[in-house]
């Protein structure tokens, strides 16, 4: 029955070891999963403003090209059109002058040397009367001409821009105020709307302009534009733009899923605590389930001793001398004091947890007390074959506790060492007291069983006791320990243990000296 219950209990510990393991490797997977779609959409986001705006400076680079160009071609239209007009003139007097001479001129050609009269070739004003297919042959001669001499001016104009106009400096290529008003509206245009910062270098890298309110935040993530990329390098520049809210900009696309990244960690957070307090739940459970049954036992045998002494002095088919009427009484005596102390330990830790324990303090030299104790115990060691030393070296043992649950504490550490001593060593007892910085320091050990180095961070806990099966050879509530570290607590001072498996344990107590 007893191996099916442990067989039971370890088989609910794995479940539950199974179970979290998979709800924790699921979560840590959506939480990753999480964040690679986080990444990637930074990541896109980054690059579709990237492109966007390199998209907006290679625009305005263009439009700073054509402005170039513009502005060149109406210097030159201003230029010409006093000639253009001049010319005009001469070509309506040459078609006067050849309808003089009786030329035959169908309307049309007269429409089209009225409308378009630098079109009108010379020849044709010259063409005699009845020579129509002679002056059409020069006609189409001089639209061929014509058509050459336009290609030549426009390469002309074009050669003359790309290096007749690089000649200026770069300075007076540029004009800043439109150059920035354009990239403002290319930004716009493409639902960019944040602040940004620009300058402009020439091409040694001399800066030449930069915006009025320019600053250097966000200046590690910039975006460069050449200039004038298409006329030689030296007579190139640089357009230099960064955007200080970039990040911010950015981060805003992952508005929705970072309220999701959070709950999910939460959720998990909650997770793990509920599955915490499920295993500190299970384990305080068996742990009760210890207490009850070794309380159990504790009571069965104190119990059953008086029961049987009652019943030898109420039968009266014995004969009771006086000698068996004292030994019952001692044992009745002795084991209703055992039977009271163990009521009285569960009492005072239920006490404590509701704040109610009595605690009388006063003034009392520890090294009185314990040597007390000492004396009082020494029996029970020599008994079990031990032997029980002490060095009560303190110089100062003045100490303000309760008297009663100091006594206690010593009592219950030298009661462990008894307990849990190794059957094949007699056992070594020693309990030594020191001055050390204003605190009395006072030292328990022993040569016992020792306790393994898992188990020494919870022996102060309630109810929990050292594994040995369903074994009772030691017995005990698990809250001896538990209750010399809540007094310990009480009475502003300090416990820690110290212990080697199969080497034995020393219980080290500090507690302040009354100044």
């Amino acid at each position: 029955m007893q191996r099916k219950r442990i067989r039971t209990a370890i088989m609910k510990r794995t479940t539950i070891t199974i179970i979290g393991l998979i709800i924790g490797i699921s979560f840590f997977g959506l939480l990753f999963l999480q964040a690679r779609i986080v990444d990637t959409l930074v990541r896109m986001r980054k690059e579709q403003f990237d492109e966007t705006v390199f998209r907006a400076l290679d625009q305005t680079s263009r439009d700073l090209e054509r402005n170039e160009t513009f502005r060149y071609l109406e210097t030159i239209a201003k230029t010409s059109e006093y000639e253009i007009g001049k010319l005009a003139r001469q070509q309506r007097q040459n078609i006067q002058t050849t309808l003089e001479l009786g030329d035959t001129i169908t309307p049309f050609k007269i429409q089209t040397q009225l409308k378009h009269p630098s079109q009108t070739p010379k020849a044709l004003t010259l063409t005699p009367v009845g020579s129509l297919d002679a002056a059409n042959q020069r006609f189409q001669e001089f639209v061929k001409n014509a058509y050459l001499y336009q290609k030549g001016v426009l390469d002309e104009v074009i050669y003359t821009i790309l290096y007749n106009a690089s000649e200026k400096d770069f300075r007076d290529r540029v004009d800043f105020r439109i150059l920035d008003s354009n990239l403002h509206t290319e930004l716009e245009a493409a639902g960019i709307h944040l602040t940004y910062h620009i300058t402009v270098y020439d091409s040694d890298g001399n800066e030449v302009f930069r915006c009025a309110d320019y600053s250097d935040e966000g200046a590690e993530y910039s975006y460069t534009q050449t200039l004038f990329r298409n006329d030689p390098s030296q007579k190139m520049g640089v357009m230099r733009i960064h955007f200080p809210e970039m990040d911010t900009y950015i981060s805003s696309s992952i508005g929705m899923i970072i309220p999701v990244l959070i709950f999910t960690i939460v959720l998990f957070v909650t997770f793990c605590f509920t599955v915490w307090l499920i295993v500190r739940q299970k384990r305080d459970t068996e742990m009760k389930n210890d207490f009850i049954n070794n309380m159990t036992h504790e009571f069965k045998t104190p119990i059953s001793s008086i029961s049987l002494a009652a019943q030898m002095l109420g039968d009266k088919t014995i004969t009771k001398s006086e000698s068996l009427i004292d030994n019952l009484s001692n044992v009745i005596v002795n084991e209703t004091k055992r039977l009271r102390f163990q009521v009285e330990k569960v009492l005072q830790m239920s006490l404590y947890e509701r704040n109610n324990i009595r605690f009388n303090e006063k003034e009392i030299d520890a090294n009185a007390i314990i040597d007390d104790v000492v004396n009082t115990f020494q029996l029970k060691v020599k008994q079990n074959g031990g032997e029980l030393t002490a060095h009560l070296d303190a110089e100062d043992a003045a100490i303000y506790v309760d008297e009663m649950h100091f006594t206690n504490v010593i009592f219950n550490l030298m009661d462990n060492a008894v307990k849990y001593r190794r059957e094949d060593v007699p056992l070594q007892l020693s309990v030594t007291t020191a001055t050390q910085d204003k605190s009395l320091v006072i030292t328990v050990q022993d040569n016992g069983i020792g306790i393994r180095h898992d188990d020494l961070r919870r022996i102060f806990d309630r109810f929990y006791r050292v594994h040995t099966g369903n074994k009772h050879d030691v017995k005990g509530f698990g809250l001896g320990l538990a209750y010399v570290k809540t007094m310990i607590d009480l009475m502003h001072g300090t416990i820690k243990a110290e212990s080697d498996l199969k080497r034995g344990t020393k219980f080290i107590i500090t507690l302040p000296l009354i100044d």
